[in-house]
């Protein structure tokens, strides 16, 4: 990946990373799946009508939406909300890099290269020392709500490279839309929904930022760079969600950071750095191989 390149995809990293913090604010302020609808009812309007319609097939559009927006948020909001800590859940999302790889080579054929497979593995075992670390205190419940979530984001991140949305803002905005109508529906099946009734800022604010900055921004700038590089290349650089996601909750919500945390956390910067000192011109993609289904039909 290019020197920019590599600053976009820490960006993201950063702007999810906090996002976990914000999460755990929104989650005081609802319940799970109202909290999911209200930042994908934001995301998508008013921008819907400025964007224009959608250049990429229904398809796409509608099968992003339900895996991403209705199942990954659902799963990943319902596992905070039973008490996984905000670090925690952090890293334990993050193991959608398997999930990414695993689905990107059975459908898409992208062949991982060694020097790729090596560093994955070294910022994997980053993520198990702190998830040892942590013990096994964490509810159950909220670890296998965020592994369904992580693998939702695996399916979601292979869909996306076979859209290939030449406007990845404007495929977000259209895939908020789809997510919409289901999450209130399951909502109202589900939860008490007297919440919106009680809005206060901290509930306002955390929707924005979910829905402005973690939704629009980061997976516009995402997809952008799955369009330009195999799923390998680019889902590692989630590994550093969870530094940024620890950090933001050592800092802002008290969550506790020992020094075997950051020891392991290096481990995950390490691994990230080994594709691209090593691998640098293996990693790059020269042309970006056609999807199995033409897209925009």
């Amino acid at each position: 990946m290019s020197p920019r390149h590599v600053l976009l995809a820490v960006l993201v990293a950063a702007i999810w990373g906090f996002n976990f913090v914000v999460l755990k604010v929104g989650l005081d302020e609802f319940p799970p799946i109202l909290f999911s609808a209200l930042r994908f009812l934001a995301a998508a309007v008013p921008a819907i009508f400025f964007v224009g319609r959608p250049r990429v097939a229904w398809r796409w559009i509608i099968s992003v939406g339900l895996v991403l927006g209705v199942a990954k948020f659902s799963f990943l909001f319902i596992g905070l909300k039973a008490g996984m800590p905000a670090g925690l859940g952090s890293l334990v999302l993050q193991s959608q890099v398997i999930f990414t790889t695993l689905f990107a080579a059975v459908v898409l054929r992208e062949r991982p290269k060694s020097v790729q497979i090596a560093g994955i593995a070294l910022a994997v075992a980053g993520i198990g020392v702190i998830a040892w670390d942590y013990g096994l205190s964490s509810p159950l419940l909220g670890f296998v709500l965020l592994i369904a979530a992580a693998a939702c984001w695996g399916v979601s991140n292979v869909l996306m490279r076979y859209a290939r949305p030449a406007d990845t803002l404007r495929f977000m905005v259209w895939v908020s839309a789809v997510a919409v109508l289901p999450l209130f529906a399951l909502s109202a099946l589900t939860e008490d929904m007297s919440a919106l009734g009680r809005l206060d800022w901290a509930g306002v604010g955390a929707v924005g930022y979910v829905a402005w900055i973690s939704t629009l921004l980061g997976f516009a700038l995402w997809g952008f760079l799955l369009r330009q590089y195999e799923s390998s290349v680019v889902a590692p650089y989630s590994l550093l969600v969870p530094v940024f996601g620890m950090l933001s909750a050592w800092a802002f919500l008290g969550e506790e950071l020992r020094g075997l945390q950051v020891a392991a956390g290096g481990l995950v910067l390490a691994g990230l750095a080994i594709p691209q000192l090593l691998g640098r011109r293996a990693a790059r993609t020269e042309a970006l191989p056609e999807p199995l289904v033409p897209a925009g039909r």
